[in-house]
């Protein structure tokens, strides 16, 4: 079998490190891991199939040699690193949003286009977290039905936001000093309307990529509308999503195709208190689903509910699953 020197970018996060831990779960066949991170990361390290590796400063000269090199770092530091590393011949999996909507960028969920992945000129983008578990629910139902209208309010964990939030969050039930603000207000035994930055019309910079980057992915002319609000859970995300549909569906129908979807667990007996939580997807990397039911206010209407791990395949799943896609061809 061939052996590939991987790189990982943000080697000290929260996503890299799951990218490394990851990596090692699934048997990638990795030869050399370099975990890179920013000057102040330097001195640390990290433990990879049972090795002690150094953490080492992100510099253009690392990337010689890589074959794969797996960004988790911001979209500043991708813009800036990543062209040094595919110059020197590696592909890069970016996880943040800084080519995202870029043309000529393949923008990835192996479930649901992975044909799109082969189609690179270096780079390969990770979708947003809240959108990857979306889409892997969406396509086969509209392979079958052919989606019209999506309407979707998340509940995004903590995680999303990174160390900080989460160390915000452990202060606050800790009923403690905060050490350091991440969000405008107290996320302890509150939701927040607000995922980064706001546009003139009212919507959210993350409300946009669930619309934009959903239509990328799917090929397809989706109307999608959303409302995200961050919620003080530790890890996973959960989405109400209602779909209208342009031909006639069945919650049976539904159910049956959901069960047989690649990357989907089918979790749906309300008469025994079964359906997706965060609790029960975390550290998982499949994509839960429940809560199937007719919405009778329009024609060909379902609502459902979406629970998925977003760091893992949210993130950092998504991103080696797409390396797996390329080594293994098409």
């Amino acid at each position: 079998m061939k052996l590939f020197d991987v790189a990982v970018v943000g080697a000290t996060g929260m996503v890299g490190r799951m990218m490394m831990k990851v990596l090692e779960e699934r048997k990638f066949p990795v030869s050399r891991l370099l975990p890179l991170a920013s000057e102040r990361s330097v001195g640390k390290h990290v433990i990879f199939q049972e090795k002690t590796i150094d953490v080492l400063k992100l510099e253009p000269e690392q990337f010689r040699g890589i074959h794969f090199a797996l960004f988790s770092a911001g979209a500043g530091v991708s813009k800036e690193f990543a062209p040094h590393a595919v110059k020197a011949g590696a592909i890069v999996i970016d996880n943040s949003s800084a080519f995202r909507m870029d043309e000529g960028v393949p923008l990835v969920v192996p479930e649901v286009n992975r044909h799109q992945t082969f189609h690179h000129k270096g780079i390969i983008a990770n979708p947003n977290c809240s959108t990857i578990q979306m889409v892997v629910v969406l396509k086969p139902l509209h392979n079958r039905f052919k989606i019209k209208r999506v309407v979707v309010s998340t509940y995004q964990s903590v995680t999303g936001a990174g160390q900080r939030a989460v160390a915000q969050l452990e202060d606050e039930l800790a009923n403690r000093p905060v050490r350091e603000m991440k969000f405008p207000h107290p996320i302890a035994f509150n939701c927040l309307p607000h995922i980064d930055v706001f546009f003139d019309d009212g919507y959210t910079k993350e409300e946009m990529k669930m619309k934009l980057e959903t239509r990328k992915i799917m090929e397809a002319d989706i109307n999608v509308t959303a409302t995200t609000v961050r919620v003080p859970v530790m890890g996973g995300h959960s989405e109400s999503v209602n779909i209208e549909f342009e031909n006639e569906c069945s919650v049976h129908d539904v159910r049956e195709i959901l069960r047989a979807a690649p990357g989907v667990v089918l979790q749906d007996d309300p008469a025994q208190n079964l359906y997706p939580m965060p609790v029960t997807a975390f550290d998982k990397d499949e994509v839960f689903v429940g809560r199937i039911r007719k919405d009778d206010t329009i024609p060909h209407g379902i609502n459902l509910w979406i629970v998925s791990d977003n760091i893992r395949k949210g993130a950092a799943t998504n991103a080696v699953q797409i390396a797996e896609v390329l080594i293994a061809g098409a």
